[in-house]
């Protein structure tokens, strides 16, 4: 194909993308407050942690025992509605928009490499989807330590903009943070680290990740924070062993090819011959000494003069 032929292409792929992006989209929309087949409706799912929380703890208005968020403007309540709709309908067309992706950049990858995305994409979508739901239960222990902070001198009064909001980072942040064992065993893969230099900086990559999962918890809270920061240690603890089975995995085979006599590449002076050459059984020639130059006899009785009246002449043997 050529280059206006895979600009084509593109575009084609980003208007299915977006369309099935629209699709689900409406259908979020229609499923925040809709209970299709008798599941429950979307915004019900998502207040289900505030809900959870006991009745004293939260505001109840609009009387009875119902469970609800307030809003303090006129359109507060149809942009979160249009925002939580949105993002259901990332979520639910990703199937659609990533198999276009997928299918724009395949053809470029031989079969091992396809094999290779494909593990490593499933890997992803199932550690990403573990951390949203971790983050989901998160949300109730965290919410129940932020409401009842106070005691019995004030109560809050939650918005719904301000809760979903929470709600939607704690989902993001745990399912993106919980890629960080496949970062590094693809680093590991490719031999950028390796599980020695893994293992020394285990206590710095602890405290680094504590401080990570500080910063990033938006609630501000310890629950969040212990639960995102234990998680991410106890996955790059896995990631680790991963790392140390594949460099064991890398010795043996190197040393059933007979690689293993072959140093390091690194601190090799580039003036020597490579070690390549010995362990392909060629032996590296001797230096040859240095030309002596040697004057010679005349070829005939009447030499040749130079320009400086010179009667010798000299060659290099």
């Amino acid at each position: 194909m050529t280059l206006v032929e895979h600009i084509y292409e593109l575009r084609r792929r980003l208007a299915v993308a977006l369309l099935a992006v629209a699709i689900g989209t409406a259908l979020g929309f229609f499923w925040y407050t809709a209970y299709p087949f008798g599941l429950p409706s979307l915004g019900q799912i998502l207040t289900e942690p505030y809900c959870a929380l006991p009745p004293e703890n939260r505001v109840q208005l609009g009387g009875g025992q119902e469970c609800r968020l307030v809003a303090f403007g006129v359109f507060e309540q149809f942009t979160l509605r249009l925002k939580v709709a949105a993002t259901a309908g990332v979520l639910m067309s990703s199937p659609i928009w990533f198999a276009q992706l997928w299918g724009f950049i395949t053809p470029g990858l031989y079969a091992k490499e396809k094999r290779f995305a494909y593990t490593f994409v499933s890997l992803a979508v199932v550690l990403f989807s573990a951390g949203a739901v971790l983050a989901y239960f998160v949300v109730t222990q965290a919410l129940q330590f932020l409401f009842t902070v106070g005691g019995d001198i004030q109560t809050t009064v939650l918005r719904g903009s301000d809760y979903f909001s929470l709600l939607l980072a704690l989902l993001i942040i745990f399912g993106v943070s919980f890629e960080l064992p496949l970062l590094v065993v693809m680093l590991n893969r490719v031999g950028i680290v390796s599980y020695a230099q893994l293992s020394s900086w285990r206590r710095g990559l602890v405290f680094g990740l504590f401080v990570f999962a500080a910063l990033a918890t938006p609630g501000q809270d310890p629950i969040s924070m212990l639960a995102l920061g234990v998680s991410l240690v106890l996955l790059l603890e896995l990631a680790i062993q991963v790392a140390r089975v594949h460099d064991k995995r890398e010795a043996r085979r190197r040393l059933e090819q007979g690689w293993s006599q072959i140093p390091d590449w690194k601190g090799l002076d580039p003036d020597q011959p490579s070690p390549l050459d010995d362990r392909l059984g060629s032996s590296t020639p001797a230096p040859a000494p240095a030309p002596r130059i040697e004057p010679l006899p005349p070829a005939s009785p009447a030499p040749d003069r130079g320009s400086d009246g010179s009667t010798d002449r000299w060659d290099a043997t």
